[in-house]
């Protein structure tokens, strides 16, 4: 586990706290790793949580699919991410989405009773890490607003251009990738695929962008 406290450092839910003290707070918070291939569930939807965790290696996508097969890509977890933190409270209930590892995968977790209760020990940077969960979650949710917005547009184009719109403001810069390819977009932004590729081309003789796989430009 030592190996992954460099990346734990540069959390959010472990900024502000040393390396050092990351060790000591790990046998603190009884923190435990798990490795996952790809394909492999962490979770799957209806299962109950009281741990949060922390994406260390590879990538993971939450994701739903609705009775006829048809999917939804909620949200990308990427290295150093949090995720779980919406379905520990007591009354949370179960998950609604399913998380798969989209390459093998390594997460580590944390009962989230022993993050909120500050230990014997009185650790002087316990309470850094239950502000900076607090100020995660809000990240969290400005990205879900994003989402939204996104989601909110009537028009597969208009939702396209909301989105590429975002990233280019994301990245500062005209030129930029996106985590996914042709389908993943597709199930991200609830589009048929086949339509949005179409619209994607029509905005490119538009000159309204250019692109190569998930390589876009856009231009004014």
């Amino acid at each position: 586990m030592t190996k992954y406290i460099p990346i734990l450092k540069r959390t959010q839910l472990f900024a502000g706290v040393d390396e050092d003290e990351i060790s000591t707070m790990l046998d603190c918070l009884q923190a435990k790793l798990f490795t996952y291939k790809k394909g492999e569930y962490v979770f799957r939807q209806g299962e109950h949580l009281s741990c949060i965790m922390v994406l260390l290696e590879g990538n993971l996508h939450i994701q739903r699919d609705d009775y006829w097969g048809h999917r939804s890509i909620i949200n990308i977890i990427g290295v150093g991410e949090m995720f779980g933190e919406a379905y520990v409270a007591p009354d949370s209930g179960a998950i609604l989405n399913d998380v798969i590892a989209k390459e093998d995968s390594t997460v580590i977790f944390f009962d989230v009773k022993k993050i909120l209760t500050v230990c014997s020990s009185s650790c002087k940077f316990h309470s850094i890490v239950v502000q900076n969960l607090f100020f995660d979650i809000s990240e969290k949710n400005r990205k879900l607003l994003q989402k939204l917005g996104h989601m909110s547009s009537r028009s597969t184009r208009e939702k396209l251009m909301s989105y590429l719109s975002e990233e280019a403001k994301k990245q500062k810069s005209s030129s930029f990738s996106i985590p996914f390819n042709r389908q993943q977009l597709a199930d991200f932004l609830s589009v048929d695929r086949s339509a949005m590729s179409k619209e994607l081309c029509k905005m490119r003789d538009d000159k309204l962008l250019i692109f190569e796989k998930n390589y876009f430009t856009l231009l004014l």
